[in-house]
């Protein structure tokens, strides 16, 4: 009886998996979703606790409340501009677990004088790797957006596509050894910490532009290491969300990729932004044609016009201006403005970063338009307000086949009538390259933070009324 409930419930937590999944691809039903993924898998640990008897119920409930208490109060008090950050941890969390489970299961098996399948081995093997890669890459990805070590630029030295390719080998080398001598857990220790120094060196080469492919990348990586964890255990239920989050997050990587125009493996041995253009080729761009203006000026431009289109980047999420820019948007509105909000797919530094911004400010749903939506309405707008955004902005990407972003997509804002550019400084995206669009006829540039920017805008609209 109890083995057929236990069923139950991982059925059950496993349909509530998949309807996370397609729940969260709209922002509409997107918190819905999280309450139904988050229901799934407390159903699901309970279930499993109860089936492996492993512990007391007072332990279980105890590390239950310990646990969720700390995941509540660090949800609670993270600043959404560090939602990035908290999402890499966490998916160094899940690759912790992994080496941490899968390891204690495997150690267990052979205490008992029981001789694992191979399969079992091969499972062993292949979440300590991926679980030790994942944790470790994901606290280099954290210290990346954080700015912490690595000032969000990639980190490269002489020989490390070498130095991680003979990595991979001596991990795959260690992985058919403990298949062929599992007895000897010395080489799954080896083996995890081995893991865990690739996982270092890969992602400290990726800088922060190519932050939301690596999270979508490492997110994969800890689906893959708990599935392979489930075989460890015989847990279907671990088997199934493990492969439903790796496969997930491959497809939001390739979506990642196709949305920058380049490859996966562009993205992790590519370098993008190691070299920064000095201030020689800065001059080259901007010297003499950045057209600087006052909150004023702007509040004059926009009088009277009747397209706008607010372009978020990452600018926004720093400042906190999403609630400012909210205000902005509904007194243009009420001055009969028409305006929309302009996403990219990699603005920020996750995927749907500026989404979740904009829902946090409860700008509705139907005014943020994805790139290919928005691209066509520029050329129909009067002014294109570019909030803290740049390399997604960048028509070097058009125009300059030899630019570190050459073919990227990006959002057209140069072909609107007036482009007004807020932003703190001159200073390069992460792609380390100058943007022209600084310094083309139709742009104004508003040197300021972001949410003081707009707040000011605000005013001397309210004041020229």
């Amino acid at each position: 009886m109890r083995a057929a409930l236990v069923n139950l419930a991982y059925l059950v937590a496993a349909v509530l998996f998949i309807l996370t999944f397609k729940g969260l691809s709209h922002p509409r039903t997107a918190a819905r979703a999280n309450r139904m993924g988050a229901f799934g898998m407390l159903l699901a640990i309970v279930a499993a606790l109860t089936d492996q008897g492993i512990v007391d119920f007072k332990i279980i409930l105890a590390g239950m409340l310990v646990g969720g208490g700390l995941g509540a109060v660090l949800a609670l008090r993270v600043r959404m501009t560090a939602m990035p950050q908290m999402v890499a941890l966490l998916n160094g969390f899940g690759g912790a677990a992994s080496v941490l489970v899968g390891g204690a299961a495997f150690v267990e098996l052979l205490t008992l004088g029981h001789d694992p399948p191979a399969r079992v081995v091969v499972a062993t093997a292949a979440s300590g790797l991926i679980g030790g890669l994942t944790f470790f890459g994901s606290l280099v990805a954290w210290a990346q957006l954080e700015e912490f070590v690595f000032r969000g630029r990639p980190v490269l030295f002489p020989g490390q596509k070498l130095v991680n390719g003979a990595l991979l080998a001596a991990c795959v080398a260690l992985a058919v050894w403990l298949v062929f001598q599992p007895e000897a857990l010395a080489i799954y220790a080896v083996l995890v910490a081995l893991g865990a120094v690739l996982g270092v060196l890969s992602v400290m080469s990726i800088g922060g532009a190519d932050m939301p492919v690596v999270i979508c990348l490492l997110n994969s990586y800890s689906g893959l290491a708990a599935a392979a964890t489930g075989f460890v255990l015989d847990n279907t239920v671990l088997i199934i969300s493990g492969s439903l989050v790796g496969a997930a997050g491959i497809i939001l990587t390739r979506v990642m990729c196709k949305a920058m125009n380049r490859s996966l493996a562009n993205v992790l041995f590519g370098g993008v932004g190691a070299e920064v253009v000095g201030q020689a080729g800065a001059d080259a761009v901007y010297a003499g044609k950045v057209k600087a203006v006052s909150s004023e000026e702007i509040a004059m431009v926009l009088d009277g016009v009747q397209r706008v289109v607010i372009v978020p980047g990452y600018g926004m999420a720093v400042s906190q201006a999403q609630h400012a820019v909210r205000d902005l948007a509904q007194l243009l509105e009420q001055r009969g403005v028409e305006v929309r909000f302009g996403v990219h797919p990699v603005a920020g530094r996750m995927p749907g970063h500026m989404n979740v911004l904009l829902a946090d400010a409860d700008i509705p749903y139907d005014k943020v338009l994805e790139m290919d939506a928005v691209n066509p309405l520029f050329e129909q707008t009067d002014v294109a307000i570019i909030i803290g955004a740049n390399d997604v902005v960048n028509p070097a990407a058009r125009t300059d086949a030899h630019s570190p972003i050459a073919g990227m997509p990006i959002l057209d804002v140069d072909r609107s009538k007036t482009v007004i550019v807020i932003k703190r400084s001159l200073s390069p995206g992460f792609a380390g390259i100058p943007n022209p669009l600084f310094a083309l006829d139709n742009t104004l540039m508003f040197f300021s933070d972001g949410r003081n920017a707009v707040l000011e805008i605000i005013g001397a609209v309210k004041q020229a009324a």
